[in-house]
């Protein structure tokens, strides 16, 4: 802002008249010397405050999802979302209704490739969700911090019983040795030529709503539930200008490894027109079956796990309670943090170096659980 500052001095003097009364003086005008010239001071605007979600209100029948940020129907933002587990080897692709998903986990399993569970709260228009493939424990106990409804076919039984068994789980698992209480109308083998069996199972969104009704589950989150990540509010944007590019980011890095990555090579490229990370992997583009609808996140976690092996069949453990390192990809750059998660159902809290909570973009997200001991791997540019 500029401003002008004229300093006039005004100079007072008594002249006698003649006929000897006091009389005042008119102004003298200021000379050069006593011009103040014109001078400016900047004065910068205040920087914009980042507004993030916090109080979720109703607006003309809408709400701000907990996992996305973005503005559902309020019932599709206050109901439980399921957590389906899927393949994501190569001969079981592609997956149906994965680019429906609010939350993306992927992990390493036996075999040393990665399995997915895709945690979905808006599957009002899918008839059928998979394939859907068995669980391991480090699986449900992320799922149990977005509240869902946990969904498998088949489980390592020594690893995972007791824990889906008991009532700390809701879940909806197909009928098979080491479940107790089956929900097997929810589930279906469909048709797909050159398929092998294992691949051929699906679950069925109206069998899930009835199975779902039938074990008497609350259908809508419950007071355990939290949030799943605090986002920048509608209308803004968190920039993290401060931080490094990162615009390509491999959770295994381009090479073979045993670290359950190197096998499909997955890579997140960012676009910076919609601000979106367009996913590929086993050299090519990861779709949807569903109208081969290219898989995009707007952020992208890479959470380092302690990690390992249980038994002779490669069977893994992983971490997932506690603290660890973190990278947080969004807005094409890279925030190095940790991350924190005390309990069972207390949400995954992302913290930068100085202790702050990282803020999401919103949109949907995408989470690899890297075994510590394969960090070494992970590559971004």
């Amino acid at each position: 802002m500029k401003k002008k500052a004229l300093m006039v001095a005004l100079m007072s003097s008594l002249f006698l008249t003649a006929c000897g009364e006091e009389q005042p003086a008119g102004p003298i005008l200021p000379s050069a010397e006593d011009i103040v010239q014109e001078s400016e001071t900047t004065v910068e605007e205040p920087e914009e405050v980042l507004k993030v979600i916090t109080e979720r209100k109703v607006v003309d029948g809408k709400m701000q999802s907990y996992l996305t940020g973005e503005w559902k129907d309020e019932e599709v933002a206050k109901r439980r979302s399921m957590a389906v587990m899927m393949p994501n080897n190569k001969p079981a692709l592609p997956q149906k209704g994965i680019s429906y998903a609010s939350i993306v986990y992927e992990a390493p399993v036996e075999g040393r490739m990665t399995r997915l569970m895709a945690i979905i709260e808006d599957y009002d228009e899918l008839e059928y969700i998979g394939p859907v493939r068995s669980s391991r424990d480090y699986y449900v106990y992320e799922s149990m911090a977005y509240d869902s409804i946990y969904c498998n076919w088949g489980l390592a039984v020594p690893y995972v019983a007791d824990l889906i068994n008991s009532d700390r789980v809701d879940n909806i698992s197909q009928a098979v040795g080491g479940i107790k209480s089956p929900a097997a109308a929810a589930f279906e083998r469909l048709k797909r030529p050159g398929y092998a069996t294992e691949f051929r199972g699906y679950l069925s969104v109206e069998g899930y709503e009835k199975s779902v009704e039938k074990k008497g589950y609350e259908k809508e989150y419950r007071d355990t539930f939290e949030q799943a990540f605090t986002f920048a509010d509608e209308g803004y944007r968190a920039t993290y200008d401060e931080w490094p590019d990162a615009t390509k980011i491999w959770p295994g890095g381009e090479k073979n490894n045993r670290g359950g990555y190197g096998d499909a090579k997955p890579c997140f490229t960012y676009n910076e027109e919609d601000g979106l990370y367009y996913r590929s992997q086993f050299g090519k583009s990861h779709v949807d079956e569903i109208e081969d609808t290219p898989i995009a996140v707007s952020n992208v976690v890479f959470k380092i796990c302690h990690g390992e092996v249980r038994d002779a069949k490669d069977y893994l453990a992983f971490g997932v309670h506690g603290t660890g390192d973190a990278y947080v990809f969004t807005n094409g750059k890279v925030i190095k943090g940790t991350w924190e998660r005390p309990s069972d159902y207390e949400a995954n809290l992302f913290l930068d170096e100085d202790g702050n909570e990282i803020i999401f973009n919103q949109g949907k997200t995408w989470i690899c659980n890297i075994w510590l001991e394969y960090q070494e791997f992970m590559k971004w540019e």
